[in-house]
C-alpha cells in the first residue's frame, strides 16, 4: 500500500514538474482582484459622468454621446487598462519571486502573445465600431474579444482562466442582444467577475 502511495506521489510530482515547464503558473489571484477593482472604479467614474450630463445609457444606448463624451470614456478605459496591467505585473512578479520562479521566459512570452493577439484585434474592431458610430456594440465586443483572449492564453497558464474566458464570451453575446445593458455587462464582466475569479484563485493557489 505504501509503495502504491509512493508511486502516486511520484507521478503527481512529475506532473507538477511538467506543468511548470510548459505553463506560466505564477499568475497571481491578486492581479484579478486589482483588475476588477480598477474596472469598478472606472465604471463608477463613467456612471458619474453620464449622470452629470443627463445621459441615460440604457435608453439612448450611446446614441446621444458627443465627441467629448467618447473621448472621456476612451480615456477612462485606457486608464483602467493601464492600471490593471501595472497591478497584474506587480502581483505576478511578487508571486513568481515568492515561488522562486522566473518572471520572464518562453512560457511567459507564449502566454502574452496568445493573450494580446485577440486583445489587439478587439481593440481595432471596437475602434471601427466607434468610427461607424455603432456605439451600442462596443461594450459587448470588448467582453467577447477579451473572453477569446483569455481562452487562447489559458493553454499556457492556469487552466482555470478558460472558465473566466467562457463566461466573458457568454456575457458579451447576451449583452449584444440586450444592448441597453452594455455598461452594466461591462461592469460585471471586467469588474465583478475579476474580483470573484481573483479571490478564488488566490485561495486555491496562494494560501
Amino acid at each position: 500500500m505504501n509503495q502504491q502511495q509512493d508511486q502516486l506521489a511520484t507521478l503527481h510530482e512529475i506532473r507538477n514538474i511538467m506543468d511548470r515547464s510548459s505553463r506560466f503558473i505564477s499568475l497571481s489571484g491578486l492581479s484579478g482582484i486589482a483588475a476588477g477593482v480598477s474596472a469598478l472604479i472606472g465604471a463608477a467614474v463613467v456612471k458619474w459622468h453620464l449622470v452629470k450630463n443627463g445621459i441615460d445609457y440604457s435608453k439612448t444606448i450611446g446614441s446621444s454621446l458627443t465627441n467629448d463624451d467618447l473621448l472621456f470614456l476612451v480615456s477612462v478605459a485606457v486608464f483602467v487598462f493601464i492600471l490593471a496591467l501595472c497591478s497584474a505585473t506587480y502581483f505576478t512578479a511578487r508571486n513568481a519571486k515568492k515561488k522562486n520562479h522566473r518572471v520572464w521566459d518562453s512560457k511567459t512570452e507564449r502566454m502574452l502573445i496568445n493573450l494580446f493577439i485577440p486583445l489587439a484585434a478587439g481593440g481595432v474592431f471596437c475602434a471601427i465600431l466607434m468610427y461607424h458610430e455603432v456605439l451600442y456594440l462596443v461594450a459587448p465586443a470588448m467582453l467577447i474579444f477579451y473572453g477569446c483572449a483569455l481562452l487562447n492564453a489559458s493553454k499556457y497558464t492556469l487552466s482555470d482562466i478558460r472558465y473566466l474566458g467562457l463566461i466573458e464570451i457568454i456575457l458579451g453575446l447576451v449583452a449584444s442582444f440586450f444592448v441597453g445593458y452594455g455598461l452594466l455587462a461591462w461592469t460585471v464582466g471586467f469588474g465583478v467577475l475579476h474580483v470573484v475569479y481573483g479571490t478564488l484563485m488566490y485561495f486555491k493557489y496562494e494560501r
